[in-house]
């Protein structure tokens, strides 16, 4: 007989960031010695009565709140249907960006892999089990952090040393601290820097007010040899017509599609010749679903598709597709850990110095994503938000 849902929990939990605050905007998160910023995040079960249980951490509030909207579809349901759930709930979400599927798809791979007693990268198809990584910073400040290009220089090639063979920035992200004459600095004293050792990357997460501003620092990395220039401006990443415009007049390929959701309008930038590479991410996108299905019309382009962020689903999806070239191991900072939660048991790392001496990192190899839960810790700091679904 086939595996049934018996139930779904989804509970809300907090943790501290040390030295950790915000700009003055109060948008990012930046070091800020003597703070404590407390972030939310949300644990996943999937029940079944095979005793057999589908489980992720991550995901946020908007995406919980869609959760609700359709978890009880899937309870009765046969947790092996992925691709008919996730058709059916997509439709359901058809008024939303879909945020709230990418959780529970991961949690019903996470399932199938513990089902079937293989890692997810092997339901997927493996192509590789060794991940270069980049360092991607946490966002600029003026704390005595990340706070000027020669502390941005240093920290790159503290990145080199622990073998790290690509380097990416974030920007000063405030009205109170931005200045592009000083980010055009900043891609400069690094490309002087590193370089000839590092691939360098540009993220200004759009914060860039005007298409001359955008072109401006794009013209730096043209200048400085970047490997790839990210969401430069107010349009939200989401303007075709704006980036194909920008990719006219730069040698530095760009990259978009992060803030755009799923498959159809990733393939639109991409028939708009609005992008060099294209973002996906398992969370934001509709789950590994989604996000291998992005990874699949990216190759069908010629195209390389770079997944966003860090965490076990990232290095499975990672593992199975042969057109990406870098983890995003983030955010990254020489005085604070990435701030990830201390939910991980079992050695799984997303920190700093995870990587190998060849820039590398491992895909988890136990059944589904392959890694273990701190259940006490996450209930311990549960916020009281349970929702439970039977």
């Amino acid at each position: 007989m086939s595996p049934t849902i018996t139930k779904i929990e989804s509970t809300e939990f907090s943790y501290p960031l040390e030295d950790v605050g915000q700009n003055p905007d109060g948008f990012s998160l930046v070091y800020d010695p003597g703070e404590t910023t407390h972030r939310k995040q949300f644990a996943l079960r999937i029940h079944t009565d095979t005793g057999i249980t589908g489980t992720y951490v991550g995901g946020n509030s908007p995406a919980a709140a869609q959760i609700n909207t359709f978890a009880d579809y899937l309870i009765g349901k046969d947790p092996l249907k992925r691709e008919k759930h996730w058709s059916e709930i997509k439709r359901a979400l058809r008024k939303y960006d879909r945020m709230g599927m990418g959780p529970v798809d991961i949690a019903l791979w996470d399932f199938a892999g513990k089902y079937y007693d293989a890692p997810i990268h092997e339901l997927l198809g493996t192509y590789r089990t060794r991940l270069p990584a980049y360092a991607s910073t946490y966002e600029a400040d003026e704390n005595g952090g990340l706070d000027s290009p020669e502390a941005y220089a240093d920290f790159a090639e503290e990145c080199l040393d622990l073998g790290y063979p690509a380097f990416k920035m974030h920007v000063w992200g405030s009205d109170e601290w931005r200045d592009i004459d000083r980010e055009i600095e900043t891609v400069r004293t690094l490309g002087e820097r590193v370089g000839d050792e590092m691939d360098l990357m540009l993220d200004p997460a759009c914060q860039y007010e005007t298409f001359a501003d955008a072109l401006k620092v794009g013209r730096a990395c043209d200048e400085a040899g970047f490997f790839w220039y990210e969401d430069p401006y107010r349009d939200g990443g989401i303007s075709q017509h704006a980036h194909r415009k920008l990719r006219e007049k730069l040698d530095t390929p760009i990259l978009q599609t992060e803030h755009v959701r799923g498959l159809e309008p990733h393939s639109d930038f991409v028939q708009a010749d609005a992008t060099d590479f294209v973002r996906a991410d398992p969370e934001y996108d509709a789950g590994i679903t989604g996000a291998m299905k992005i990874a699949r019309m990216t190759e069908a382009f010629g195209l390389d598709v770079e997944f966003h962020a860090p965490g076990p689903a990232q290095r499975h999806c990672m593992a199975a597709t042969r057109n990406t070239n870098y983890y995003e191991l983030a955010l990254v900072h020489p005085e604070v850990p990435n701030p990830i939660p201390p939910v991980y048991e079992g050695g799984y790392s997303d920190y700093l110095e995870t990587v190998d001496e060849d820039g590398t990192v491992s895909v988890p190899d136990g059944p589904g994503l392959g890694v273990e839960y701190d259940w006490d810790y996450i209930e311990d700091n549960s916020t009281g938000s349970l929702h439970v679904y039977d």
